[in-house]
């Protein structure tokens, strides 16, 4: 027997390898990824490479698009959403799964101009949803990215 591993040790390492974090992240109603609570890129990232199908290019180019427009944002995981938001003022941001799109919420979105398409049951906050087949309109997201930037956010 010298030499030789048990045949359960491929097992056991990947059953310990999901106790360390190492497994893929669940994905609860509607597909949305369930990620730790955390601060910084490293979350998002998790997020974003959880995404199922589509949905995961969706939110590469969001991250994208708002770290382009609004460089040294700030960005975490709460309520297994991505935030994002400038330092010491909150977030104006979040994004979330759902089973046929990517919502986008605009913390004080009925101040930005145009207003984003959907409604909110709360008064400030307006969504984008964002479907398979949907085209984003990149310049016109990166214009409301920047309007929001500059609100008083939500705290993070």
């Amino acid at each position: 027997m010298a030499g030789r591993t048990p045949k359960t040790s491929a097992k056991s390492a990947r059953k310990g390898a999901a106790k360390r974090g190492a497994a893929k992240p669940r994905l609860l109603a509607g597909g949305n990824p369930q990620i730790a609570k955390g601060y910084g890129d490293a979350p998002v990232q998790a997020f974003i490479a959880a995404m199922p199908g589509w949905k995961r290019d969706v939110g590469r180019k969001l991250d994208a698009l708002i770290v382009r427009t609004i460089p040294g944002v700030h960005k975490a995981v709460k309520w297994n959403s991505p935030l994002y938001g400038i330092e010491g003022d909150g977030g104006f941001l979040g994004i979330h799964v759902f089973t046929r799109y990517v919502k986008v919420a605009f913390f004080r979105g009925a101040s930005l101009h145009p207003v984003p398409p959907g409604e909110s049951k709360q008064q400030h906050t307006r969504y984008l949803d964002i479907h398979e087949s949907d085209e984003l309109d990149e310049a016109q997201f990166t214009a409301w990215v920047k309007q929001a930037s500059q609100l008083p956010g939500e705290r993070m």
